[in-house]
């Protein structure tokens, strides 16, 4: 796929371009990034241009609470504010910031470590994993209200909103074995059940806006990581990817493009024809990549 001619790869740039601006004050993407010594949280356009930290707090990245300083962004429905995971206080917490990368506040203060936020398409919650092993917890958007969502000991990570609200994709790991299949659940935590049979790890669910497919990373070629999308009934597995490992897919709001990182790149996919185009440098080590809603005002 990274063949793509010389013409394909002109045509795919130009419909990157056209999904949104490049004023670093109104970024198409936010990713997480350690190219300034810590993992923060930055904002670009969909063609990779003005590429700009959200935040100036300077921090010590010797210790884990300035290294792991914002990872795990993800935007409210209304593309207004964006909440994410640090350890600046210690253990890791969510917290909350403007688009901008204005004025953060704490949302979730345990003695557990919470993480891997989603919103629900309504604003109005966020799903978030807690504790070791991770379990998963919906709140309230403003951090009151934390409610453990499903039972039992597996290991529940990275969950995702459906855009109709109905589901929660999340990945499932059960005690004493390394497989990880996606399951979904429906926020009230009625009907879990398993949406992947690879026997292998699978993880990081992210919906397609129409609610239909789910683009995500597994191994089932040779050990190595691909992306894969699935529809939302468990059946029509289709490659995405083919090559470099590559993790953590985000639907782009139009349906036509997957971000997701490789190599410490952050890389574009048209989901049609398989052009890729790579946003940013690997030198960079860029992740976490996460696509602004449509609401925000660029359809």
């Amino acid at each position: 796929m990274r063949a793509a001619s010389a013409l394909l790869a002109a045509g795919a740039l130009l419909v990157l371009t056209s999904c949104g601006g490049s004023d670093a004050s109104d970024p198409d993407l936010v990713f997480v990034s350690s190219r300034d010594g810590e993992y923060a949280i930055y904002g670009m356009s969909a063609s990779g241009g003005s590429q700009t930290r959200l935040t100036d707090v300077e921090v010590d990245s010797s210790t884990p609470q300035g290294l792991l300083f914002q990872t795990e962004p993800a935007w409210s429905p209304d593309a207004m504010r964006i909440v994410f995971s640090s350890k600046r206080s210690g253990n890791s917490a969510l917290y909350e910031m403007n688009a901008d990368g204005s004025g953060t506040r704490r949302l979730t203060s345990t003695k557990n470590d919470d993480g891997q936020p989603s919103w629900s398409p309504d604003g109005e919650r966020i799903v978030f994993t807690r504790g070791l092993p991770d379990r998963l917890f919906v709140m309230s958007s403003d951090g009151t209200g934390a409610r453990r969502l499903t039972n039992g000991q597996a290991a529940e990570t990275e969950p995702a909103w459906s855009p109709d609200g109905r589901w929660i994709a999340y990945a499932r790991r059960e005690p004493g074995t390394s497989i990880r299949e996606l399951w979904l659940v429906r926020p009230d935590g009625s009907n879990p059940h398993r949406l992947t049979k690879l026997d292998g790890i699978s993880e990081g669910p992210s919906w397609s806006p129409n609610g239909s497919r789910i683009a995500f990373a597994a191994n089932i070629r040779d050990g190595g990581f691909d992306i894969y999308s699935i529809a939302a009934d468990g059946n029509d597995l289709r490659p995405v990817t083919s090559g470099e490992d590559s993790f953590e897919p985000a639907w782009s709001p139009d349906g036509k493009t997957i971000a997701f990182s490789a190599g410490g790149s952050i890389v574009a996919i048209d989901v049609e024809t398989g052009d890729e185009k790579t946003l940013t440098e690997a030198k960079s080590n860029d992740s976490s990549p996460a696509w602004k809603p449509e609401q925000g005002g660029k359809p």
